[in-house]
């Protein structure tokens, strides 16, 4: 049976196993956390490659053929270092501007992400690259890893940050951390019919599945 791993900083990550078991219903999956560190949007990179090689190393020794890092964090800031270490492919997910770019009428995307990713080379190159006629809000959603890990979510706090976005015309917003997933229908609802919704778990599984197809 095929072995991949699956990594997020915490609980974030279980989001994508659930979407990648319901279409690859007969690949064995390990997830790995770090829950003696999460959440890791305001860590440094430093910080992050030392938390994060070791458990990549422990998925790679169990056998994983694959390993996809359901963090955007981790991916924006450190996946190239990473792949020179770690011998499986890696699949990674960012923020998905292109698509939001396609998407939007307006002109106004949001982006919501961590402040790590937000401040990532990987982050910038994205922005620069699809977005160049369009206006990207990035709404301050720092404590919304740490409310979604805790169980302590502020519905009300959310909304109010969710409906300031769609006054600002972003009829586009892309949620930039696997953490977020677990509040989509929340956002969806509050959004409503002002904005699309966007997160990659779909094109991680086309990719996871390109890589398979290579492997077999």
């Amino acid at each position: 049976m095929t072995k991949i791993g699956v990594f997020d900083s915490g609980v974030g990550g279980l989001s994508v196993v659930k979407a990648i078991k319901k279409s690859l219903p007969k690949i064995e999956i390990i997830y790995a956390d770090d829950k003696a560190h999460v959440p890791y949007g305001n860590r440094t990179k430093q910080e992050l490659k030392t938390f994060v090689v070791p458990i990549l190393k422990d998925l790679e020794a169990q056998g994983c053929q694959m390993i996809v890092i359901a963090c955007n964090t981790i991916t924006t800031t450190l996946i190239s270092e990473l792949r020179k270490i770690i011998r499986v492919p890696l699949i990674g997910m960012e923020p998905m501007f292109k698509p939001a770019a396609q998407l939007t009428k307006t002109g106004v995307i949001a982006i919501c992400a961590t402040p790590a990713t937000l401040k990532s080379k990987r982050y910038s190159w994205l922005k620069k690259t699809y977005t160049k006629d369009i206006d990207v809000l990035e709404p301050d959603c720092s404590d919304w890893s740490y409310m979604i890990q805790t169980d302590k979510i502020d519905q009300q706090k959310i909304a109010e940050l969710i409906s300031m976005t769609c006054e600002s015309k972003a009829d586009v917003i892309v949620l930039g951390c696997t953490h977020y997933h677990w509040i989509e229908d929340l956002i969806k609802q509050i959004a409503g019919n002002r904005a699309t919704v966007l997160q990659p778990e779909l094109p991680v599984i086309e990719e996871l599945k390109r890589v398979l197809s290579q492997l077999a």
